[in-house]
């Protein structure tokens, strides 16, 4: 490595839940420095979960974001010519920021009025184990284990 690893910024917790979870969410869910509008879009979100499934919201959207966090992953190889899918596990802060991102990115597809009932509605469908980030996350752990014979090959 050339130069020295960069510092960790430190993440402050948010103002409602004081959660640093819930700002790192957040900071994904913010598009051009919007922060207010971000937090809103999550409050919103999670005061909508918490009507549909009578229970606390938070505790509701932590088992959602858990539910769609993948625990291994494929990556391409390159062994003698040919191309390898080759499983390995995801280092913790890797497996949070592919399952937030899994979880906006499936919210932002959906057809919803505002963004706010996109990702409400898709925190409740990770939270019932469904929806399209769940979907993502057993595809990913199917591959891996449909490669798990170049296992061996890992790095």
């Amino acid at each position: 490595m050339r130069k020295a690893k960069p510092k960790k910024r430190i993440i402050l917790p948010d103002p409602k839940f004081n959660e640093v979870l819930v700002t790192k969410f957040v900071n994904n869910i913010m598009l051009k420095g919007k922060k207010t509008t971000a937090y809103n879009i999550f409050y919103d979100a999670i005061d909508v979960v918490s009507d549909r499934t009578k229970e606390n919201g938070l505790d509701v959207w932590k088992k959602a974001l858990s539910n769609v966090t993948p625990d291994v992953e494929v990556r391409s190889r390159r062994i003698g010519g040919a191309t390898f899918q080759i499983p390995s596990e995801i280092r913790p802060q890797r497996k949070q920021s592919m399952g937030m991102k899994n979880l906006i990115s499936f919210a932002r597809k959906r057809n919803e009025k505002t963004m706010a009932l996109c990702l409400a509605s898709e925190i409740v469908a990770a939270f019932k184990e469904e929806g399209g980030a769940f979907k993502k996350k057993e595809d990913i752990h199917r591959m891996a284990e449909a490669n798990k014979a170049f296992a061996h090959f890992r790095f």
